[in-house]
């Protein structure tokens, strides 16, 4: 491979990282082509790409950069995960991937200037999607006002109560 394609190569994955907003580092050593391109084909419906890149030009992409944390975990065959989505999302898939396939091994990740451990990894996987965490927000900013206008109109419906039982019993 020539000088100007590694600097091309260099620059794209330069512009992968400044779209995307998370990046997660996994080692694929004996993960077969059916298996990489299922994976793929999964990460793309999240908006998510994995790509293989050579650590050499992984590190000069990163020099320089916030990613600079991550430069050390480049080592063996590794494949990095550029999330431009939903980055819980791409984790989940990233995440059941991993454990679908033995060979995969997440490594670690990037985001929002820090360094992620596979562990982390795996607690952004377990989070809830995007929509659900707005709906469970929206139900906490709503229940106060839902708990007073059932003490409000518990007033009167307990005057009607009382009044129906009044009745019954003076018809009775």
């Amino acid at each position: 491979m020539d000088r100007n394609a590694k600097v091309q190569w260099r620059d794209s994955v330069v512009e992968a990282l400044d779209k995307s907003g998370a990046v997660f580092l996994a080692n694929y050593s004996g993960m077969t082509v059916e298996e990489l391109t299922a994976m793929r084909r999964e990460l793309k419906a999240v908006q998510a790409d994995f790509h293989v890149v050579k650590n050499t030009i992984a590190q000069k992409a990163v020099e320089g950069r916030d990613e600079n944390v991550i430069s050390d975990l480049f080592k063996g065959q590794m494949g990095i995960v550029f999330a431009y989505g939903d980055s819980a999302a791409a984790a989940k898939v990233f995440s059941e991937s991993a454990k679908k396939c033995e060979k995969l091994k997440i490594v670690g990740g990037y985001m929002e200037k820090s360094l992620l451990t596979p562990k982390a990894v795996e607690q952004l996987a377990s989070l809830p999607s995007r929509e659900v965490l707005l709906g469970q927000l929206i139900g906490t900013m709503v229940a106060p006002h839902r708990g007073l206008l059932g003490v409000l109109n518990g007033v009167p419906r307990n005057l009607v109560q009382v009044l129906n039982a009044i009745k019954d019993k003076k018809a009775g």
